[in-house]
């Protein structure tokens, strides 16, 4: 068994960016020359997320929108009370959605359905930037 590891910098553009980055991680996947596996991957920090979307233009309002509604700008978050620094709501999300993912592979090929893309989600009222760890475990 094999185990790989590689980090992505990301400079995200704030709150809401959406990137998508299934062909970065698809290509360590060919690149590393193993063929059955799983890859990891995870954002350090606790205002991003990574998840699976169909990354179209409809998808990349709606879902921003829908965590908007369940931790909206406009109310209390005692993460506001105890260090003032705006960004309450963006734990809320980032802890909702999760720092990771494991998407298995086969064939040297990521296993995701036709329509399914793996995305970094900037949760920050600012933009930051980003270390994700990408790690491979396999044969």
């Amino acid at each position: 068994m094999t185990i790989l590891t590689k980090f992505v910098q990301i400079h995200s553009q704030g709150e809401n960016d959406m990137v998508d980055m299934t062909q970065k991680i698809s290509n360590f996947v060919k690149e590393s020359g193993i063929s059955n596996g799983i890859i990891t991957i995870f954002v350090s920090g606790s205002t991003s997320a990574i998840t699976t979307i169909e990354f179209e233009p409809g998808l990349i309002m709606d879902f921003p929108e829908m965590l908007n509604r369940i931790a909206p700008k406009d109310i209390d978050y005692g993460h506001e009370k105890m260090w003032h620094d705006g960004n309450g709501r963006s734990h809320v999300k980032a802890s909702l959605v999760g720092p990771s993912l494991t998407v298995p592979f086969s064939g040297g090929e990521l296993c995701l359905g036709t329509w399914q893309q793996i995305v970094f989600l900037e949760l920050d009222t600012r933009s930051r930037n980003r270390e994700i760890l990408l790690q491979i475990i396999g044969e």
